[in-house]
């Protein structure tokens, strides 16, 4: 069971641990981003969460908090894990061994709860009340929802998703709501209310569990509720009330729901919004139309804390859970594939933990090396994008990018080591796709890109005859660790 009730305890638990930065006087208007991206991208280790406050013209008693996840630390408490992992593969094995052995829990209904301390209808319910970040310098607008969940409910067996589709504020009254092709509530919106042009209850929860949000941000199979998902993750269940203008179940312990309609026909141009591959790659800097939600109620708690993410150019503050995550769901799905002699997995932070993946096998026998590399681009974990797989032996650590580099340097024939598969699934943010093709009349699902699979292994058939790597042996290593443990301080920090 996890070690936290709600995002406050969590936080409190951080300040504890000395997880935690505060910073007083950053505006709304880019200054809270560039302060996540800079603590994100230059701190020597994992950068601290960040709680924003006395932002300037807002009250003192609203707050944002931004990098939620971006360390092992922090994960580990969110998963319920010895805190002490560091090491990355290890991360992902006790990631792979709490997937593998919890069950998945269902919300519990509560009559009400501390979201609900302050309920607003009407010229009340107003957007603008919160410290909505501006984040990037040629963003379009202020965005709401980037580290949030948003709540829809399938009209035909009533299953609930959640899932974290930005939300940038057009008024005090409406947002617009951006969903990737092929993602779960955009198949719901568009193939089911839209389809029969119905409006779509939408609720949008920001500041909830965070392991609710590490759900939202994951890849749940369709038809599981990343609420189950979350009880799961947690160990308990995750609690729920009604909302009082949808009637979609909302976290009773989040920070600020938003409540509102998307009807179908409703567009205003969304974004330009910085992508988590570090590019404005949907229209460029051309703003998208995108369906309007029109707010019909928002409530939040005493002195809320409005959640955020801030995607840039790797490595930014969501880079290492969702690195961590993936690379664990993709193990699996490579084992529950047939795929034998897995040592470790990968998703790498610079390709925001989708573009470039590392799998480490021990060959088992011909051809093994191509089957871990075709499947991996292509599971559940690996196919949204997902344009490099590098497969290597068990002597280098996926996760070292440094030793990946050297291995497909020195292991590879490009002729023989080289396999491109055409046709596979791309996605609107995909920066390689050309920008003619994602003119406002073109079909963004109709969008595809190409992916490589690079086997950097020593070729199965002369393998036991490869050369001898150069490098200090592990018992040499731990004598000279043993002997000279103090010159070592000094010299490796």
């Amino acid at each position: 069971m996890a070690a936290y009730k709600d995002l406050r305890d969590w936080i409190e638990i951080l300040r504890q641990k000395g997880e935690l930065a505060e910073v007083r006087g950053a505006s709304w208007d880019l200054q809270i981003g560039a302060l996540i991206e800079i603590a994100c991208r230059e701190s020597k280790g994992y950068a601290p969460a960040i709680l924003f406050r006395d932002i300037p013209g807002y009250p003192a008693d609203r707050r944002v908090l931004g990098a939620l996840l971006s360390s092992p630390k922090r994960l580990a408490l969110t998963l319920g894990l010895a805190d002490e992992i560091s090491d990355k593969q290890e991360m992902v094995k006790a990631c792979r061994k709490k997937l593998a052995t919890m069950k998945l829990i269902p919300p519990v209904t509560v009559k009400t709860g501390p979201v609900a301390e302050n309920v607003l209808e009407g010229p009340k319910a107003n957007l603008l009340s919160f410290p909505a970040p501006r984040h990037h310098e040629l963003d379009g607008g202020r965005f709401i929802g980037t580290a949030h969940c948003v709540i829809t409910k399938d009209p035909d067996d009533g299953w609930v998703n959640l899932g974290t589709y930005r939300c940038m504020v057009l008024g005090p009254d409406k947002f617009a709501l951006h969903m990737s092709p092929g993602r779960d509530g955009r198949i719901m919106r568009d193939d089911k209310y839209f389809a029969r042009n119905q409006p779509m209850p939408v609720a949008i929860a920001i500041g909830v569990d965070p392991a609710l949000w590490l759900a939202s941000i994951s890849e749940v199979h369709w038809g599981t509720s990343e609420y189950d998902y979350a009880g799961g993750i947690k160990g308990q269940a995750i609690e729920v009330m009604r909302g009082p203008q949808t009637g979609l179940p909302v976290p009773a312990t989040a920070e600020i729901v938003v409540e509102g309609m998307c009807y179908p026909g409703e567009m205003e141009p969304e974004g330009p919004f910085g992508e988590w591959a570090g590019y404005y790659a949907n229209r460029g800097l051309l703003p998208v139309q995108e369906p309007v939600v029109r707010v019909t109620g928002v409530m939040h708690r005493n002195d809320p804390i409005l959640t955020c993410a801030h995607p840039a150019k790797p490595t930014n503050d969501s880079s290492f859970p969702e690195s961590a995550f993936r690379s664990a769901t993709m193990w699996d799905e490579l084992e529950n594939a047939g795929v034998p002699g897995i040592q470790g997995v990968w998703c790498h932070e610079v390709g925001g933990a989708r573009i470039f993946s590392v799998v480490a096998i021990k060959q088992q026998y011909a051809g093994h090396s191509r089957q871990a590399g075709m499947i991996a681009s292509q599971c559940r974990s690996g196919v949204y994008i997902g344009r490099y797989t590098i497969v290597v032996d068990d002597d280098i650590d996926p996760s070292n990018l440094g030793e990946v580099i050297w291995a497909m340097s020195t292991r590879t024939n490009p002729e023989r080591s080289i396999e491109i598969t055409r046709w596979t699934r791309s996605t609107s943010a995909d920066p390689a796709v050309s920008p003619f093709l994602k003119d406002q009349d073109s079909n963004p699902s109709d969008l595809y890109t190409s992916k490589a699979i690079i086997d950097a292994c020593w070729p199965y058939e002369w393998r036991k005859r490869a050369y001898p790597v150069v490098q200090v042996s592990k018992g040499l290593r731990k004598e000279i660790s043993d002997k000279f443990s103090d010159v070592l301080a000094n010299i490796i920090r």
